[in-house]
């Protein structure tokens, strides 16, 4: 499965300390995330990463061109509510698309971990079929 990982500024060590804590699950899939939190990930996780863009240069872009193509099967996107910064990603934009395109999208910290078990579970090899 393609598993994409973005995360706002202060949210990118929450970012490394859960694909820490779920190498394990996450290192049985494809990994896909924009540049920093990609760089971030594989210094302290030791995952493989395809790394986008930076978020702001262009990367959203590129996960989300994925997503329009029905390539990514899951998304988790750790964002910051309640102050992020000009130069960080919208996550309107991912949110609108994972809802178009059916695609399993966690914002938060307790909604990741559901779908990260879910996904080690197999819970979502219904995206094959979708796709």
């Amino acid at each position: 499965m393609n598993v994409g990982l973005v995360a706002h500024d202060s949210k990118k060590k929450l970012m490394q300390n859960f694909c820490i804590a779920y190498r394990g699950i996450l290192n049985k899939h494809n990994l896909f995330a924009t540049g920093t939190t990609g760089r971030l990930i594989e210094d302290v996780a030791n995952l493989s990463i395809h790394k986008f863009l930076a978020g702001h240069l262009g990367g959203m872009q590129q996960m989300a061109a994925m997503i329009e193509h029905n390539e990514m099967d899951l998304v988790i996107f750790l964002r910051d509510p309640f102050c992020p910064k000009n130069h960080e990603p919208d996550v309107n934009d991912v949110v609108r698309l994972c809802d178009s395109y059916n695609i399993p999208l966690a914002t938060n910290l307790a909604t990741a971990e559901l779908l990260i078990k879910a996904l080690d579970r197999g819970d979502l090899e219904w995206r094959e079929a979708y796709r």
